[in-house]
C-alpha cells in the first residue's frame, strides 16, 4: 500500500491540501515531495487525486 502525506492548511478563508511523498532511500536524509495541490471541498481526496500523485511518484522513483 502507498502511503501519501495529507497536508493541509487555511488561507484568506479557503483551505487547501497538498499530497505528498517521502523518499528515504538515502541514509542521512529524507526528501518530501508534494506533488500537487487542491482547494479542500470536502473530507475525502477524490481517487483521481489519488491516483494522479501515485503516477508522479512512479516517475520520480522510475527516473532515479
Amino acid at each position: 500500500m502507498v502511503k501519501f502525506g495529507n497536508l493541509e492548511t487555511l488561507y484568506s478563508g479557503s483551505q487547501y491540501r497538498l499530497l505528498a511523498f517521502w523518499d528515504k532511500t538515502s541514509k542521512t536524509e529524507t526528501l518530501v515531495f508534494a506533488t500537487h495541490g487542491m482547494i479542500k471541498k470536502k473530507s475525502k481526496v477524490d481517487k483521481k487525486e489519488i491516483e494522479k500523485a501515485e503516477q508522479i511518484r512512479q516517475q520520480y522513483f522510475k527516473n532515479k
